[in-house]
């Protein structure tokens, strides 16, 4: 495989996400290859307004600001978490952090930063804890200008 010069990197957290960044590791070569990572916060966060148990305006808005400071240091510690990574081997890193559809954000942001390899996580294994965000493989297969690397469970 021709070593990438931008390989695009999604990884929000989860176990499948680090070790797709165990690979982008291995793939990535320092001084050539610069690690673009990109961390998408799916549109379901939308509707999180706890508005089946909140019963007023001023709690929901509360829970509201919780939930986005939640998600904003979750973004944060993975985003430093990746540039530390990169610093340790010397790749070059650029974050790009995008609230959207996952599929779609990550083709947008494919050819925003001309990324010539992309590389993601497996699907998460049944009975693996955390929030089950699919990212629809169909749609950004179809919709892929560069190779895209599935990085293996283990």
């Amino acid at each position: 495989m021709k070593t990438p010069s931008t390989l695009l990197l999604c990884h929000h957290g989860t176990a499948g996400a680090k070790r797709a960044e165990a690979l982008a590791y291995e793939l990535a070569v320092a001084g050539t290859t610069t690690l673009v990572h990109c961390l998408v916060v799916p549109t379901l966060w939308a509707g999180m307004q706890g508005d089946d148990w909140l019963n007023n305006a001023s709690t929901r808005d509360a829970f509201g600001d919780y939930l986005e400071n939640m998600l904003e240091n979750d973004a944060k510690r993975e985003l430093a978490a990746v540039a530390a990574g990169c610093a340790e081997r010397g790749i070059a890193y650029r974050a790009v952090m995008r609230y959207g559809e996952p599929a779609e954000t990550v083709l947008a942001v494919a050819t925003e930063v001309g990324a010539d390899l992309i590389v993601i996580g497996p699907a998460r294994a049944k009975g693996e804890s955390g929030l089950r965000s699919r990212l629809e493989l169909e749609t950004l297969v179809r919709g892929l200008s560069c190779p895209l690397l599935v990085a293996p469970r283990r």
